[in-house]
């Protein structure tokens, strides 16, 4: 038997928690289920999980939900006017229809790539894909042309007349004119920036985050000054660079005191880990590594935890650490503990999407727009939140023209127009970014039943910042449904509306429905449960 459903897995790409799917693969089918599993049969015993939140048992506060603006934004920005307007409003609206669904996901942070020149270069850039090239603000001769970038700062206006009111500003490598190499990419695994460069580099995004804020009226709360320092961003597949601890801790250093003398109020965030663990491991890559200790304990000789613009965060992403779940979980509880350790610091999850085979659970090549991707999002989501405590969760590309499950939004690769195409992961985010608006603080939400046992169902909850709403954000990886028996411990609560996704559903509100009912969990499912307290 144990034979035979590794046969099935492998050629079926189920997971372990996925293993009822196997009635699917034997039929033939491919991504969502047929319709007549994709709902619960009447038929069919529903198994019941308890949900137990105790609203006094408080954890992090919830800064932001985001996704950046790299690369197709500076295209996509330009396209009609109607087209782009409708994949912002997928992106940021708070708004919702005549019968209560949200019009869009509600992100709470819009990240901005400061490109590097690299386009401006062409194919002597080195980097072959147009799409992955950037625009730089800064001319070769020292000056600056605000007209650059004209797409994303389209979309960084769009995100503000909808409501965001935080932003990130990140380069994935300093300007051609400043590099080693004269490229926005690095040669040999080597860092492309000198250090009698650091100020000169300094200067510039402290320049970038002035002159838009001059010409847009949008400041940037942050300014993320390296991205994945632990890649050798050598291949020339986009713009990057590769820095050890020690040049971190010089760039932030030199771009504080550009900060400080200018009286601008941005947050340094650092450091963009490639993975999870280098923040609280070296691993693979001495002097990348460990970066909690290298740059947050007093002792270290990179240590810039008490600068002026220093936020007291530390920032990573969740890629190759996501499968198996109990890996995953081992790790994050891991990156907890150690952010614990340095009183008041907290960890931001930076950049996620699904990349590699994740052990055999879900392949990240291959466009997938249906149910199954957004299933496996919600969970890393979970993960990130309950277990590694993130205060912040956001994703990569939300804008994508590739094949690859790396998108919130996808469009077809044309410059000048195309078509757009919703995928469930936008839907799946929006279940956590619509509803856990910036200040929600998460509280204790303990589920027991055989489905909590398994990993099949997820939950976690929050209270908003008023006090008025408890938010719950369910996840039904089987598909079976699932009964779920509600208490609450520290709140009242007066009537709950559930927003289901599904492969048929985008965020679908349901009827309003009292706190002792039964509330069921549709077969692969994310549902958030707003709750009215009193």
């Amino acid at each position: 038997m144990i034979r035979i459903l590794g046969s099935i897995r492998k050629s079926c790409g189920v997971t372990l928690w996925q293993l009822p799917l196997i009635a699917c693969c034997l039929m033939g089918c491919s991504g969502n289920l047929p319709q007549e599993y994709a709902q619960a049969s009447p038929s069919l015993q529903a198994d019941e999980v308890t949900l137990s939140i105790d609203a006094s048992d408080t954890y992090q506060t919830i800064d932001n939900f985001g996704a950046s603006d790299a690369w197709a934004c500076q295209f996509v920005g330009n396209w009609p006017t109607e087209k782009r307007n409708a994949i912002a409003d997928l992106l940021f609206s708070t708004d919702t229809m005549s019968n209560g669904q949200p019009e869009g996901i509600g992100l709470s942070l819009w990240r901005f790539n400061i490109g590097a020149g690299s386009a401006e270069q062409g194919e002597q850039s080195g980097i072959r894909d147009e799409w992955r090239r950037a625009e730089s603000f800064l001319e070769e001769d020292g000056s600056y042309n605000w007209q650059r970038q004209a797409g994303q700062v389209w979309f960084l206006n769009a995100a503000k007349e909808r409501g965001v009111k935080k932003f990130l500003a990140f380069p994935n490598s300093p300007p051609v004119h400043l590099t080693k190499n004269g490229k926005a990419f690095a040669s040999d695994a080597t860092p492309n920036l000198a250090p009698e460069q650091y100020s000169a580099f300094a200067d510039y995004l402290a320049d970038v985050i002035q002159g838009v804020e001059r010409t847009q009226g949008i400041r940037f709360g942050y300014i993320s000054p390296v991205n994945e320092p632990q890649w050798d961003w050598s291949d020339g597949g986009q713009e990057g660079t590769p820095f050890m601890n020690e040049d971190i801790a010089g760039i932030v250093r030199v771009l504080n005191t550009s900060l400080e003398r200018r009286s601008l109020p941005t947050k340094i965030d650092i450091a963009e880990a490639g993975k999870i663990d280098y923040l609280y491991t070296t691993a693979d890559k001495p002097n990348r590594g460990n970066q909690i200790e290298a740059f947050f304990d007093s002792s270290s000789p990179y240590y810039i935890g008490d600068l002026s613009h220093t936020g007291k965060v530390i920032s990573a992403h969740s890629y190759f650490t996501t499968s198996p779940f109990e890996q995953a979980v081992d790790s994050r509880e891991k990156l907890a503990a150690k952010v614990a350790s340095v009183p008041g610091l907290e960890f931001w999850q930076s950049e996620y999407c699904i990349l590699g085979d994740n052990a055999g659970e879900i392949d990240g090549n291959k466009r997938n727009l249906g149910i199954d991707p957004a299933i496996y999002l919600a969970r890393v989501v979970h993960t990130d939140l309950v277990i590694a405590n993130a205060t912040a969760w956001q994703w990569w590309l939300a804008v994508s023209p590739y094949d690859y499950k790396d998108g919130l939004v996808y469009v077809d690769k044309n410059k000048a127009d195309g078509a757009y195409y919703e995928s469930k992961m936008l839907w799946a985010l929006g279940n956590y970014s619509r509803f856990i608006r910036p200040g929600a603080v998460r509280v204790s939400a303990q589920l027991a039943g055989a489905k909590a046992e398994a990993n099949t169902v997820l939950a976690s909850s929050y209270i908003d910042t008023a006090g008025k709403q408890l938010i719950t954000v369910a996840v039904n990886a089987g598909i079976e449904p699932v009964k779920v028996k509600l208490s609450a411990k520290g709140a009242t609560i007066a009537g709950i509306r559930p927003y289901v996704t599904t492969a048929e559903e985008d965020l679908k509100p349901g009827n309003l429905v009292n706190s002792d009912n039964v509330i069921i969990l549709s077969p692969r499912s994310i549902t958030t449960l707003v709750a009215n307290l009193e």
